[in-house]
Formats: structure tokens, sequence, C-alpha cells
């Protein structure tokens, strides 16, 4: 394989993710209002958990939450089985996320979390599926045929449900007024944080 095919195989993925992150739109339904409301107005925390890629996708989502104004963090599902679980309480909210709904670990968290009164909320494919049926709300998102190598390494449809998250955490930001300035409170670290301080001097001067 030459310079210019492994170039054009790059850009053939990008292609590929940015038409199905586009297509992603046609997917929100009347569900994703419903999640938006809950998480709202949970009076606990935003418990997010998935495994496998669906680990990181949940991972990411929890810290991007907290950042926009919606406390929350990750479960391991893993160990929610060896007393993490303790963590769930009725007032939280569970954003489960798993591609089939049938993955164990993720729908003994869910379980758990019906028990004690919780919301769960449901990310994955199939409605019909154990998350779909455990699930409060159920939020459906399936990338598009194609997007992943092999229809199994999970590349695109990742970053699909990466950018759903996305959506829905920028949605709480704006339902909450979440400000720059509450940002800054939240984020005094790094880059970031110096940057928010030295627009607010320049405010002030």
């Amino acid at each position: 394989m030459d310079e210019q095919q492994i170039l054009d195989m790059a850009t053939s993925v990008i292609d590929i993710e940015s038409k199905a992150i586009i297509s992603l739109a046609e997917q929100f339904r009347p569900t994703l209002v419903q999640a938006a409301q809950a998480m709202l107005n949970c009076t606990g925390h935003v418990i997010v958990s998935g495994s496998g890629t669906s680990h990181a996708v949940a991972l990411r989502f929890a810290h991007l939450l907290s950042c926009c104004g919606t406390p929350a963090f990750f479960l391991h599902p893993g160990d929610s089985q060896h007393g993490a679980s303790g963590a769930v309480r009725a007032e939280d909210v569970l954003v489960a996320l798993s591609k089939g709904g049938e993955t164990a670990e993720v729908t003994f968290l869910a379980n758990v979390a019906k028990e004690r009164g919780a919301t769960v909320i449901g990310i994955t494919e199939k409605p019909a599926s154990s998350l779909g049926k455990l699930s409060d709300i159920t939020l459906v998102v399936k990338a598009p045929e194609g997007v992943d190598p092999y229809g199994m390494i999970a590349t695109g449809s990742s970053l699909f449900n990466s950018a759903f998250c996305d959506a829905l955490c920028v949605v709480l930001l704006n339902l909450r007024g979440y400000s720059l300035e509450q940002f800054g409170r939240t984020h005094p670290g790094g880059a970031v944080g110096i940057k928010l301080k030295d627009a607010s001097w320049e405010e002030k001067k």
C-alpha cells in the first residue's frame, strides 16, 4: 500500500463517520426530551455506566455532564457487583449504555437502580432488549451500517453515541442556564482555567 492509498483510506474513515453523525439528528425522538428533563430534575447524581467501548463513551459522558452543570459520575458496571452499587440512591438517575442491551453487568446495575427507586435511562440499539425493558426511558441510538470495521470494532459507532450524548449535554447546559462564569468555578485549573481567568481580568479592566 503506497502513501496516497493510506491517505485515501484515512480520508474515507472521516467521510464515513461524518456522514453517520449528520444522520444522527434523524433519530432524535421525544424520548430525548424526556431524558433531558429527568436529568434536569434529578435531585441526586446522574450515574453513567457501560462496559467495553461503551465504558469509554459513558466515562466521557459523565465528565462532560459535570462540566455542563449536571452533577454526574461514572460507575463501573463490573464493580457494581462488588459493592459499588451502594452508591445508587432513589434520587439518582442511572444512564446505562449497552449496544445490544444484554450486557450482564449493565443489566445487573439497572436492576439495582430500579429496585432502589432510581430512574433508569437506557441507551441501546435494541429497545426490546433486557436493558430496554428495564428502562424508564429508552433512547434508541443505532449507528448506520458500515460505520465500524467488520461491523464490530466500535470506531464509528462509539463516535456516533458520543455525539448523541454531546447533544444531551448541551441541551442540559442551556436548560440550566449554566454560565461561563459557573464553568470557570468548576474548571479553575489547566489551560482552560488560565484562559477563563485572563478573560475575566480583561472584562474587569
